[in-house]
């Protein structure tokens, strides 16, 4: 079963459905793995009624970390604000379907933190501050 997961992350690390820059977004924020250089910005639009419609990723990194904010940022759609908030790390390593050693998890992680900061408003809150 673990060949069958791993081919999802090569697949999603290799041609990612969810890698879009959005021109028009209600949620946005960016942020790094400093333990690995990976990089992130996500990127969420809304509708009137608060649901995801739409929902992109840039960045660089691992196959882990690309291929986890694939299926995260592909999963948001149709979620409302606190369906997201409600995303555990759990979601996550189910999504990817494999075990992870501390370090990798770290990668894997990196598009769920960026994207509850972006839900959160930690990027209005840092424009505030600067």
């Amino acid at each position: 079963m673990d060949d069958l997961y791993r081919a999802v992350i090569v697949d999603r690390y290799k041609h990612p459905r969810m890698k879009q820059t959005l021109q028009s977004y209600d949620f946005h924020y960016e942020d790094h793995n400093p333990l690995c250089g990976d990089q992130m910005v996500v990127y969420l639009k809304m509708d009137e009624s608060g649901t995801i419609t739409d929902a992109g990723f840039e960045g660089e990194g691992c196959a882990i970390s690309q291929a986890s904010a694939d299926l995260l940022l592909e999963s948001l759609i149709g979620k409302t604000v606190e369906d997201v908030k409600g995303i555990t790390k759990d979601d996550i390593l189910d999504m990817l379907g494999i075990e992870l050693g501390p370090v990798r998890l770290k990668c894997a992680l990196l598009s769920l933190k960026v994207t509850k900061a972006a839900i959160y408003g930690l990027d209005s809150l840092e424009e505030e501050l600067h």
